[in-house]
């Protein structure tokens, strides 16, 4: 995508969504000031939500769950938490993960009946010995954690899978609503490094199916000597090539994280250069420097950014 054509479409958002979008040159090279928070899409309220602690001094951990917890909570947001559209069972299963700073991490998969399955991930880490609890076993757990049960599935996702039954069509729509899985990066005034991971996976989707967002090193990795990284988008391809752990290699071999990001993108396309599915990923990633990127492999993709001077929503470039 051409300079011009970039400076304009991001005109065009800022339009839209009321907010100052600035050039390539700050999008691309820039070191922003610590703390900072980045999160795909427009997930302002929730980067708002974590900066609120991380401004406080709080730990880091705390200000990822703080911050997924908002669309984990949102009706309106369709592709994460409470109201997120059902399989095609008609049952809404949650996968999440979290990553701290020492390297360790917390996950669950097809979580049915609790509205944040960012605090379950969060809990799997720090108080069992394993890394993944998936289905009855994570929701028992829970359960014994004291969290409560709740219907997901609203009214108006009830409607649309009812709508779908029709003819049980599967087809993916990318960039739908302009949102989807939650992946959120934070770093402290320390420089320590968190993120996290929700998602109600793809609509309709075969019961059982799990993708990239609860697996560490797909849909989120995070290296305190390095930086961090997490994706959103169609899961079985990052699934296939472990995105967020190679743009995050990538920047350990010395690679600004706009170019590793550039690059794990561009090697998802070539891999998968025979098939006819349109499907579509967005990566951003976090260094320790404080600099920033984020690509996707078609037009569409957002990327949110929190710091103290800064509240911004930037429209990605692509590649294809």
């Amino acid at each position: 995508m051409k300079r011009r054509n970039f400076i304009q479409h991001g005109i065009a958002i800022s339009a839209l969504v009321g907010i100052e979008i600035p050039s390539m040159d700050l999008c691309k090279g820039d070191k922003f000031s610590l703390p900072l928070v980045v999160s795909t899409w427009d997930n302002r309220r929730a980067n708002d939500a974590a900066f609120q602690v991380l401004h406080s001094g709080a730990n880091v951990l705390d200000a990822i769950v703080a911050g997924v917890k908002v669309p984990e909570a949102d009706p309106a947001d369709r592709s994460v938490g409470y109201g997120g559209r059902p399989d095609r069972s008609g049952r809404v299963t949650l996968d999440a993960c979290i990553m701290d700073s020492n390297g360790k991490a917390g996950s669950v998969t097809y979580v049915q009946h609790y509205k944040h399955p960012i605090e379950i991930a969060r809990m799997v880490m720090e108080k069992t010995p394993h890394v993944i609890l998936s289905g009855d076993g994570a929701e028992l757990f829970a359960a014994k954690m004291g969290m409560k049960q709740m219907d997901l599935l609203t009214e108006e996702s009830k409607k649309e899978y009812e709508a779908w039954r029709i003819t049980e069509k599967y087809q993916p729509i990318i960039n739908i609503e302009r949102h989807d899985t939650i992946g959120l990066l934070a770093i402290d005034k320390a420089g320590n490094l968190a993120g996290g991971c929700s998602t109600s996976g793809m609509a309709y989707k075969m019961e059982g199916r799990v993708g990239d967002s609860p697996i560490i090193g797909a849909g989120l990795f995070v290296d305190n000597e390095v930086g961090a990284c997490t994706a959103t988008g169609h899961g079985e391809y990052v699934l296939r090539t472990l995105a967020s752990f190679l743009v995050v290699e990538f920047m350990r071999n010395g690679m600004h994280p706009q170019k590793a990001c550039e690059k794990a993108i561009k090697r998802i396309v070539n891999k998968h250069k025979g098939t006819s599915e349109e499907y579509q990923i967005g990566l951003i990633a976090l260094d320790k420097k404080g600099r920033i990127g984020y690509y996707s492999v078609r037009k569409g993709f957002l990327c949110a950014i929190k710091n103290t001077e800064n509240e911004l929503v930037k429209d990605s470039e692509y590649a294809i």
